[in-house]
């Protein structure tokens, strides 16, 4: 099991959104590369970043800024947001990170993000990313909500080549009140691709929830800026 802190990027700055509402913004710092050195000194070996503006705009925004990460820390950086293209999956790889995450490119062109599956380069490395709001999935920054289940696909590429489903309950995300346990255990037992959760954690308490199930790990945002918990202290909790 892993533990994914996140960055999100919005403006050049370190910011969450309260259940992905982009008018509902705090921001916790201005300089990104120095936050994941922090998360790397701490001991996390993933961090998770987000285009926010990338995932509204539909390209990358901050790849230069993602390319410092990398560069400048020995952490594995998936990042999602923005990534439409098979160009912007180079960009990123060439940048250094470790797995993009694919989320509305994927369910809104689902042949391409299928042929994705039958090139070497990109086996194991690709990341889908599944958002819902009860159960259904939202795409576009999560402004727009489809009548898709997230189950639905998850078994869907159940024997696909995809290194993980990073699965993201809207309603919790950004609230600390915790994580989605329920949906998250469903999600995992209707699929073979491993399992990210992510939204809702508040508390040392609800990683240790999170650990009970088959997952391959969480990612955790605000808990850590508003000081709930440190990231060594979530790292124990966690992976143990």
């Amino acid at each position: 099991m892993y533990l994914f802190p996140a960055i999100d990027l919005r403006n050049n700055q370190v910011v969450r959104l309260h259940q992905g509402d982009y008018d509902k913004q705090t921001t916790y710092g201005s300089d990104p590369v120095e936050q994941a050195r922090e998360f790397a000194e701490a001991g996390a070996t993933w961090l998770h970043v987000v285009d926010l503006d990338g995932a509204r705009t539909g390209h990358l925004v901050h790849l230069e800024i993602i390319r410092r990460i990398c560069k400048e820390t020995k952490l594995k950086v998936e990042v999602g947001g923005g990534v439409r293209s098979e160009a912007s999956i180079d960009a990123l790889f060439n940048a250094g990170v470790t797995r993009v995450v694919l989320g509305t490119a994927a369910l809104q062109r689902w042949s391409w993000f299928e042929g994705l599956m039958g090139n070497p380069t990109y086996r194991g490395r690709l990341v889908l990313g599944l958002d819902a709001r009860e159960g259904m999935l939202a795409v576009s920054g999560w402004e727009k909500t489809t009548n898709v289940s997230a189950i639905d696909i998850a078994k869907k590429v159940s024997d696909w080549p995809v290194a993980a489903i990073v699965y993201t309950d809207i309603a919790t995300d950004g609230t600390m009140k915790g994580p989605n346990i329920e949906a998250t255990r469903e999600m995992a037992k209707a699929t073979h691709v491993p399992i990210v959760a992510s939204g809702g954690v508040g508390t040392l308490a609800h990683l240790k929830e999170l650990r009970k199930l088959p997952i391959q790990g969480a990612i955790i945002g605000r808990s850590l800026y508003e000081g709930a918990f440190t990231i060594s202290d979530a790292l124990e909790a966690f992976e143990g």
